[in-house]
């Protein structure tokens, strides 16, 4: 009997032979594709990364040769387990992104397979032109990917499914056949075995397929044999659109491209509750909407509480709410359009959303769906039962039973969707870690929500595709002949069972390769459990890998756009950390380092992944129990101990200027930066000649209690014992706003640079005494401003983590920025600062955590054009310092700060309130950037008539 391994060899020899590039059976990469963004856990024997077409080809061929088996993967959100094997997983979103024409007289790109759908409708947007279909995933989703699963997304009502927007394929089945299935041409005379099988199948089956099939616009369950109908064109190509990888490769795509009409409303409609908005799809349908999208309140309200209220625009009055896009050439005709469909929908309240910005929140909400789902009840909420269809016009009534369903189950969930296609994604909290018989539970749940959904003429699968969730409950609304029908094509296409097994086919069983149950049976789960369920708060949406970035996660995959290097590729190396049978060192093992080395502790994911991964948290308490009673790099002393050393340098005399001229003398420099563990390429920052904090606090001394009161000046460690004016300037600042600042004799110090470096013991006693230093002066009433935005972060992210003591939450509830204190003051002057440009580079920390809504409305007030960096500097603290990161420290600095002060010009203001992105300008552009403060003090203020 030939053994895994060495029909793994095989394959790799095969390969080999052809010249093309190794596949990956690293444990690392192993781990990485080990799921998808489903419930399901299988491990590939390794991952192929194909770097142009023939060596696509050549991997599908070294596998049916080696009788490996084959998946396809695109951007790796398949909700239902379409993205996983036991063989080779095919990851064709890494080099096969080329867009090889757009032919706008024909509306038509052809694409390689591992083009995003953004990145394709951008670039056709040129020509007024966008691919179709465009799922919440649309940022990183693959077109492949699209075509495999008949992906539609919210405006499939005027677009069409992926499938209706196939021209042609260019695939190599399972038995090796490379095949053009065009859509304009007549396959049925074809001299393709393959073709002809199948042509003579359908054929011996047309009263099936014509009964069974395409009965509704959102059947997505199953093979779309209805497009092999002789009345249908046996267009092929449309047909294996939907039929997810099991029966062709595909290694190039034509598809259709649309035009977006000129003018374009949006509707917000409230309901009572969800199936009432549901009741109103026969009244707004005939309104030819392009979307009808369905959200429940409970998704809106975790939004509430991780951005704050301001994030979510008002909402009409409801529990559940519609919204409505309209579109049309006539902006007469489509605002006529939209007061006869708000006078007929029947809803408690709406309207029609004018404000763009407003409209575009509200439809940044729903995309974030699935992650805010998962995080929006008592318990972890899952895919697994999360694409249903009906028909519209039924769907009030099956969402009625489909609440008294989940009710007889004990289970909650949160149905929102594409309520105008009738399809309703809803995760659900299945007991899938809290019990032993979870998957038991499982189970009998998604066996009754298939039977409720077959007795409504529905679907099982909307727009995901059945993959591991759903294929074996497909004989729950097809009969066996069309079930055998499915096995048929199989035999055609791929007889030996190759192409992604498990799926639609001879299914896996439906709670087999589940990943959470696993993580009862682990000794983390019974000692760090909190961790454990922390780090599966991933659920794969992968918003961290989107093509064009919209917020600062994730800085590094931006970088380097490895797996590895994203949010959720850090997820599952730690997800199988604690799974351990793959990943087998624990806390210390190879590839948990590897994975996080590149982490930049930026805490983008924290605000802005839907599910709310905070993995700078995760790095801290991996670094903090690996390195538990151990010897710590190098760095973790001098750099996570700077506090103590800043201290230390402005307490004696002199020393400031010895460092200095040590820091900075060749040779005497490079043993410092050895010693210390910096990258000898980096400068080294100046530390002041005194504590800045001292100079200021004799220079302020008690100065008389401003008009305003008294505020505490709390000075970090960074601005406090290196050359900066940030300390004075912001008294300044302070001073001129009305208020007495009171500088503190004692230090408090947040203990960020332990946080950062896992030693949370440490952090926890220095947080312990800043907050006996900080909060009398908050019982007192006395608001606190701080210098430097990380620090203030952590006492509104961390410190209440790491310390158990009421006080903390109150002393972060006083904790201000200067903007935010200033916001404060209505009256208060600001310099006129028109016909300049200003690029501000939020600190990371500031924006993830805190927000930067503050400092943009003081900002718009002084009347300059505001260029706001959304990304990371790449210094993040002490990461970009450390040996060996210079060089992907300046590839974060180049994703975005770097092209904004290119396009910006020498002449721009450079404004970056944190100080290692101050120090990352001045290291690698030479460039001086000023704090708010400095900035204001710069620039006299003006007093508007």
């Amino acid at each position: 009997m030939t053994t895994p391994d060495a029909t793994w060899d095989d394959f790799a020899d095969r390969l080999a032979r052809r010249g093309a590039a190794p596949a990956d059976a690293s444990t690392l990469t192993r781990a990485l594709y080990s799921t998808d963004a489903s419930l399901y856990r299988v491990v590939p024997r390794g991952v192929a990364r194909p770097r142009d077409r023939v060596e696509l080809e050549n991997v599908v061929d070294a596998a049916r040769a080696a009788r490996v088996p084959l998946t396809t993967r695109g951007a790796g959100t398949s909700c239902a387990g379409n993205a996983v094997g036991p063989g080779v997983v095919v990851d064709v979103a890494r080099h096969l992104r080329t867009i090889h024409a757009i032919d706008p007289v024909a509306r038509t790109a052809v694409v390689d397979p591992g083009v995003v759908q953004d990145v394709l409708s951008r670039a056709a947007r040129v020509h007024g032109l966008r691919f179709g279909p465009d799922p919440s995933t649309f940022s990183r989703c693959t077109i492949g990917g699209m075509i495999g699963n008949n992906a539609c997304g919210p405006r499939a009502l005027g677009y069409g499914r992926s499938s209706d927007n196939v021209v042609a394929l260019d695939v190599v089945t399972g038995t090796g056949e490379r095949l053009t299935l065009d859509s304009r041409a007549d396959l049925r005379d074809s001299d393709s075995p393959t073709l002809q099988a199948l042509h003579a199948l359908v054929m011996a089956n047309l009263g099936v397929i014509r009964t069974q099939f395409g009965t509704f616009y959102r059947q997505v369950s199953g093979y779309g044999l209805e497009w092999l109908l002789p009345e249908n064109g046996f267009d092929v190509a449309k047909f294996l659109a939907g039929s997810e990888g099991t029966l062709a490769v595909i290694t190039r795509a034509t598809v259709r491209l649309v035009a977006d009409a000129p003018f374009t409303t949006m509707l917000a409609l409230g309901y009572p509750t969800m199936p009432d908005a549901a009741d109103a799809m026969p009244a707004i349908l005939p309104f030819r909407p392009t979307a009808v999208e369905g959200m429940d309140r409970r998704i809106v309200d975790v939004v509430s509480r991780t951005l704050g209220v301001d994030a979510v625009p008002r909402l009409p009055d409801g529990d559940g709410w519609i919204f409505v896009e309209l579109v049309g050439d006539d902006p007469a005709e489509v605002a006529e359009r939209a007061a006869g469909l708000l006078a007929a929908s029947g809803c408690l309240d709406g309207e029609v959303v004018d404000d763009l910005v407003v409209a575009a929140a509200l439809w940044k909400i729903r995309a974030d769906g699935a992650g805010l789902a998962g995080v929006s009840l008592d318990r972890p909420a899952h895919a697994g039962w999360e694409d249903a269809a009906v028909p519209p016009a039924r769907l009030g009534a099956y969402l009625r039973d489909f609440d008294a369903l989940l009710a007889r189950h004990g289970l909650q969930g949160l149905p929102y969707g594409h309520f105008g296609d009738g399809c309703v994604h809803c995760r659900i909290d299945f007991p899938l870690t809290q019990t032993d018989d979870g998957p038991a539970a499982y189970r009998a749940f998604v066996e009754e929500a298939a039977d409720l959904a077959a007795s409504y003429g529905g679907s099982m699968s909307g727009e995901h595709g059945d993959g591991r969730a759903r294929s074996e409950l497909l004989p729950r609304m097809y009969s066996p002949e069309a079930l055998a029908l499915f096995a048929a094509v199989k035999r055609i296409f791929d007889p030996d069972n190759l192409l992604n097994p498990g799926v639609l086919v001879d299914p896996a069983p439906l709670d087999a390769d589940l990943r959470a149950p696993a993580v009862r049976r682990t000794p983390l789960f019974t000692t760090h459990r909190g961790f454990v369920d922390d780090v599966h708060r991933c659920t794969g949406v992968g918003k961290c890998v989107a093509s064009t970035p919209t917020g600062v996660m994730c800085p590094s995959w931006q970088a380097t756009r490895d797996e590895k290097d994203s949010t959720r590729g850090r997820a599952r190396i730690l997800q199988e950390m604690v799974n351990g049978s793959l990943v087998t060192g624990g806390w210390r093992a190879a590839e948990v380092h590897e994975a996080l080395d590149l982490c930049l502790s930026c805490k983008g994911c924290a605000r802005d992944c839907p599910t709310g991964t905070d993995m700078a948290a995760y790095k801290s308490t991996v670094l903090h129990e690996a390195y538990r009673g151990r010897l710590r790099p190098r760095d973790h002393y001098s750099m996570g101990w700077l506090p103590l050393w800043g201290r230390l340098a402005t307490s004696v005399p002199l020393l400031p200027r010895l460092a200095n001229l040590a820091m900075q003398t060749p040779g005497l420099a490079s043993v410092v930066k050895a010693v210390a563990g910096v990258d000898q390429r980096r400068g080294m920052p100046r530390f002041a000649a005194h504590s800045n904090r001292e100079t200021v606090r004799r220079a302020v001394g008690d100065a008389p209690v401003g008009t305003r009161g008294e505020v505490v000046l709390w000075v970090d460690s960074f601005n406090d014992a290196f050359a900066s004016d940030t300390v004075a300037a912001t008294a300044a600042v302070l001073v001129s706003a009305g208020w007495a600042p009171r500088l503190l004799e004692r230090t408090a110090c947040c203990g960020l640079t332990w946080i950062t470096t896992g030693q949370l013991d440490a952090a926890a006693r220095e947080l312990r005494r800043a907050t006996d230093v900080l909060h009398p002066f908050v019982a007192r009433g006395v608001p606190i401003v701080g210098t430097e935005p990380s620090c203030l972060a952590v006492w509104r992210s961390d410190a209440v983590e790491l310390v158990d003591d009421p006080r903390v939450a109150e002393v972060a509830a006083a904790t201000h920025t200067l903007a935010e204190l200033l916001a404060s003051v209505e009256d208060h002057p600001l310099p006129d600062l028109s016909g300049h440009t200003i690029v501000a580079q939020p600190h990371c920390h500031e924006a993830s955590v805190m927000g930067w809504a503050a400092e943009a409305a003081l900002l718009e007030r002084t009347g300059a054009e505001i260029v706001r960096v959304k990304g990371c500097c790449g210094l993040a603290g002490n990461h970009g310092m450390v040996a060996g990161h210079y060089d992907f420290s300046r590839a974060v600095f180049n994703t975005q700060l770097g092209p904004a002060l290119a396009a910006a010009g020498p002449d721009a203001i450079i404004l970056a309130d944190g100080f290692s992105c101050r120090t990352q300008l001045a290291d690698l552009e030479g460039r001086t950037a000023l704090t708010l403060a400095e900035l204001l003090v710069a620039h006299p203020a003006v007093e508007r008539v």
